[in-house]
């Protein structure tokens, strides 16, 4: 309509945002999550802009396996990092249905008694469907809640089964949650739950055998030197502190965030350059992945992967020989390469200034 008011462009609309989110506005900083996590045109440029305001909070990663108590602790520790008078944020990812993509998002009402405190700040996010324990735009959440000035944020993965590990590339402390007498400690150590792990936590202290297993946890890590032993080209092992805690109570919870601050301390102390490494790789080769994908099926392209796709599934062509001919179909004189700028594509890797 002439004379109507043209919409911003979506890098007007992103920095609007980006400044609202960073001066306190909950609001702007849960469009732009929105914005992240579906990865709207809104996404790419309002990260172009966090990034480089990244860095500075404290990532701690929550994983273990179900029924180890992740929510209830995360709460107890919320309640605790306020008592200290601290800020804290909570990224919750929670797995989704395989058949509609939905997710309950069940995470955020054991936590509603910290709803209302500006302090505090909840997101939960639906895993769908990416293995690991994290969402595929976890990191990038993560990146938005540090640029707009959480000192902690809190990683509680989904904790669906064994593979859980992803989580220790995305957060500068992992901590590991057993449960009494479950025997899960073992399963740990077979999937390298363990071996990620900066501090172990045995929940439900106040349950038989509680120190029993803590006890049980330790003399594994003992023994092994670590877990998993020291191998060629790897670096050592880590060898976990183990604590008890009684999430349900709070008790223990205090010792635990002493503990968790103690380690990001040590942290900064060491060099703390291949863990940063580690992360900036895992988003890298995420955000590759995910631009190959829609680069190979998005028009012209996609009729011709589709074909590539059913010879594999025929046995007339091998997985390696179909990888290696769909990667020759995107050199720079792929008719369908991406040049598009105002295409909604996926988040783009850390830029610091």
């Amino acid at each position: 309509m002439a004379g109507s008011a043209q919409a911003p462009e979506p890098a007007a609309r992103a920095h609007d945002l980006v400044v609202a989110a960073r001066d306190g506005d909950r609001r702007a900083l849960a469009r732009l999550l929105t914005a992240v996590e579906n990865r709207t045109a809104l996404a790419e440029p309002a990260l172009r802009e966090l990034y480089p305001l990244a860095g500075g909070a404290h990532i701690v990663g929550i994983t273990g396996p179900p029924g180890s108590g992740k929510s209830t602790l995360v709460a107890a520790l919320i309640g605790e990092v306020r008592r200290a008078g601290r800020a804290v944020a909570v990224v919750a990812v929670d797995p989704s249905s395989p058949i509609t993509g939905g997710a309950l998002l069940g995470d955020r009402v054991r936590m509603q008694a910290s709803a209302g405190d500006r302090d505090v700040f909840i997101r939960s996010m639906a895993a769908r469907g990416h293995a690991g324990g994290l969402a595929a735009t976890t990191g990038a959440a993560t990146a938005v809640l540090d640029a707009a000035g959480f000192d902690l944020i809190l990683v509680e993965t989904v904790g669906t089964g064994q593979s859980e590990v992803e989580v220790a590339a995305a957060a500068d402390t992992t901590v590991v949650l057993e449960a009494p007498e479950m025997g899960d400690e073992v399963q740990a150590i077979k999937a390298g739950l363990l071996e990620v792990a900066d501090l172990v936590v045995v929940n439900k202290g106040d349950k038989a055998g509680a120190q029993r297993t803590a006890a049980q946890l330790r003399a594994m890590l003992v023994a092994t030197g670590g877990v998993g032993g020291p191998a060629a080209g790897r670096p050592r092992p880590k060898r976990p502190e183990v604590l008890i805690t009684t999430a349900a109570t709070g008790a223990g919870v205090p010792e635990l965030l002493v503990a968790l601050d103690r380690h990001r301390a040590t942290a900064r102390a060491a060099d703390g350059e291949p863990a940063r490494l580690a992360r900036a790789e895992a988003q890298v080769w995420a955000i590759v992945t995910d631009r190959l994908r829609d680069r190979l099926g998005r028009s012209p392209l996609a009729a011709s992967t589709r074909e590539t796709l059913t010879r594999v599934a025929a046995n007339r062509l091998d997985p390696f020989a179909a990888a290696d001919e769909l990667l020759g179909r995107l050199d720079d004189r792929s008719p369908g390469r991406a040049t598009d700028a105002s295409d909604e594509a996926p988040i783009v890797p850390i830029r610091r200034r």
